[in-house]
């Protein structure tokens, strides 16, 4: 079969593998679209401190089943449409025992840790495969990305009495809005794309800030009668922007990090005081949110079209990485797809 493979830093190309065999408790799943991943970017350039060389990347997956193993009580038909959940967990760290599943300790994610689904088949336990009828391939694919944002919302408890800020309005920063809004907050997206932006409405935010234009401060006290938002999520990864979710942050506020930033952060620590904010966390997503975004996805009010901006056939996927490394911000969300 064929399969993408990220072989050192730098160096992504197709290799042939022999197609896997499902195991006791597994089902064999034909992949037909693949999202790449912010990960798999940093993978490609060598800043994933997470993954070891060579990799098969790709953990944002839809698909068929395609055969079947023993013991597998449950499995869906072969032929049914699945997405997968890509994440593992140990069951005896903290947070597992905290049924905070999502953060295990030794969590290990499809194209991360261990070999992913960029490829033409995948082996995955039965528990791990989720259906969601009405969902087409780039649908299914679409949801793991987009319950990272729903689980950033999540943790930050937003409610339809909240302002909620996002600061970022890639795949992961548009699944935060989406989430927000289907809990009826009201929604400022933040980001200096006009074009994201336009998407960011189309997913449900009642207000932009262009900060190539705008200033952030000015506009935010502007739009919260000068008391800020109840709720900032950061999604872009920045030093400033991590720095600026503090600041902007009304008092009593929540403020949430998805991603990791680039580089180390100083912070005005009395803010975290004077402001008694609640900072959180959040990593991965839990099978609320998968559920919530499937709900959201098949009642179609995400702009999914419109967040895929290539489509590459599994033959013009390195080419489709390399062009994502050297333009990132001209790509939002592409997918792979396979015959």
């Amino acid at each position: 079969m064929k399969a993408l493979q990220i072989t050192a830093p730098g160096d992504v190309r197709l290799i042939e593998l022999p197609p896997p065999e499902p195991q006791r408790g597994e089902v064999r799943v034909r992949v037909r679209r693949g999202g790449y991943c912010g990960s798999d970017l940093s993978t490609f350039r060598g800043a994933n401190p997470l993954v070891s060389y060579p990799r098969v990347p790709g953990h944002e997956l839809g698909g068929v089943v395609d055969a079947i193993g023993a013991d597998t009580a449950g499995a869906p038909a072969p032929g049914t449409p699945v997405l997968i959940v890509p994440y593992t967990a140990c069951g005896k760290c903290s947070a597992c025992r905290q049924n905070r599943l999502n953060c295990c300790r030794y969590n290990q994610t499809l194209g991360v840790q261990r070999e992913g689904g960029l490829a033409e088949f995948i082996c995955v336990p039965t528990e791990k495969l989720l259906t969601a009828p009405g969902l087409d391939f780039a649908e299914l694919a679409m949801v793991e990305p987009l319950t990272v944002g729903f689980h950033a919302v999540a943790r930050g408890r937003v409610t339809a009495r909240d302002v909620v800020a996002v600061l970022g309005c890639g795949a992961i920063g548009l699944g935060a809005i989406a989430g927000a809004s289907a809990r009826g907050a009201r929604v400022i997206a933040v980001d200096l794309d006009a074009q994201k932006l336009a998407l960011a409405r189309a997913a449900g935010a009642t207000e932009t800030i262009n900060t190539a234009t705008e200033n952030l401060h000015e506009r935010l006290q502007a739009l919260t009668d000068g008391h800020g938002p109840e709720v900032i999520v950061e999604a872009i990864g920045l030093p400033q922007t991590f720095r600026a979710a503090v600041e902007e942050v009304g008092f009593a506020g929540r403020v949430v990090y998805i991603g990791y930033a680039k580089a180390p952060v100083e912070y005005e620590t009395k803010l975290f005081v004077q402001k008694e904010l609640d900072v959180f966390g959040s990593r991965n997503a839990t099978r609320e949110d998968f559920a919530a975004v499937i709900a959201h996805l098949q009642a179609k009010r995400f702009p999914v079209t419109a967040a895929i901006t290539r489509v590459a056939a599994i033959d013009a996927a390195p080419a489709a990485m390399r062009d994502w490394a050297a333009q990132p911000a001209a790509f939002t969300k592409i997918q792979v797809e396979f015959p």
